[in-house]
């Protein structure tokens, strides 16, 4: 009886230990250390993808504690996240520190990364921090993709206007254009090849032009000495003439020619009288004209004037 009574008891020593150890276990694999000093902080978010319980609680990449335990809760009407985190290292964190939720892998595993805020006053048991949760994968993808759907549409813009001016270009009259066009540039192209062949021609006179004006040059500098010296020579025959008596002189007879003009206006002198009093030149016309019968007379009547005898004197025919 005692002997079943004393492998009663170690069965049930046995069976409670192996219960501790599976206990244990199951701690352990939630990442939760059964004989380490444990800090309990929360963290409440609107939302959460993917964050699972045993997930690791970290500062700045380094493991401080673990997800303790995820449950839904319901505050000011809306329904919230509540995340329960154990921190097993001895760590100070600052009161207002955040604890934000990340991806650790591409693969989507999530992770606590606590950012430390600059309060002096640090958390204690059951605190509860600030909270941000990472962009999901559908706000990710649409905050890379705006930018490019912008640039798409536009890019479709421009396809859109590129199809309108090639249509518009591809009818027909524009094909005519366009064949003109080209035609109007090989003309000028061949206009370029024969004007560089006639160039290539000419090159052999355009040389020997060069050639003349460079000797016409080196003559013009070898004489540029003389040509300084006579130019010096005559500036200084033009200072030395006297330009200012010859001009003063100049100045004297345009005076006296002035004056004698303005006496012809006023119909001064013979010339003024001439030019101003018309009975002089009417009388003057009239003594002509009379000069003019006279001698128009003499010709025709020759002995009414003139006598002439080689035998003696004969009487006057009377008229």
């Amino acid at each position: 009886m005692k002997l079943n009574i004393r492998k009663e008891y170690l069965i049930a020593v046995v069976v409670i230990f192996a219960i501790a150890c599976l206990y244990w276990g199951i701690k352990f694999l939630k990442g939760i250390d059964m004989f380490s000093k444990k800090t309990v902080l929360y963290a409440v978010y609107p939302r959460l993808d993917n964050l699972l319980e045993a997930n690791p609680v970290l500062v700045k990449g380094y493991k401080i504690g673990t997800v303790n335990k995820i449950s839904l809760i319901r505050r000011n009407g809306q329904y919230e996240v509540l995340v329960k985190m154990l921190i097993t290292e001895n760590v100070n964190i600052p009161k207002n520190s955040v604890a934000k939720v990340v991806s650790t892998d591409l693969l989507g595993s999530k992770a606590i990364e606590i950012t430390y805020g600059n309060s002096t006053e640090l958390v204690v048991e059951n605190d509860t921090l600030l909270s941000e949760a990472e962009q999901g994968l559908k706000e990710a993808v649409d905050k890379r993709i705006a930018p490019l759907q912008a640039k798409i549409e536009n890019l479709i813009g421009s396809i859109d206007s590129v199809a309108t001016i090639v249509t518009y270009v591809l009818n027909k009259s524009s094909r005519q254009n366009i064949i003109a066009s080209l035609e109007s540039t090989r003309k000028a192209i061949l206009s370029l090849e024969h004007t560089a062949q006639t160039f290539e021609q000419e090159a052999e006179k355009i040389s020997q032009i060069i050639s003349k004006l460079n000797s016409i040059l080196t003559t013009l500098d070898k004489n540029l000495p003389a040509i300084t010296k006579n130019l010096n020579q005559l500036s200084d025959s033009l200072a030395n003439a006297p330009l200012k008596n010859t001009i003063k002189d100049l100045n004297k007879t345009l005076a006296e020619t002035k004056v004698l003009l303005a006496n012809i206006n006023e119909g001064k002198g013979t010339l003024g009288k001439l030019a101003k009093n018309d009975s002089v030149y009417n009388n003057l016309n009239k003594s002509l004209a009379n000069l003019e019968q006279l001698l128009g007379d003499l010709k025709a009547h020759p002995k009414r004037y003139v006598h002439f005898s080689l035998f003696g004197k004969k009487d006057k025919v009377k008229n």
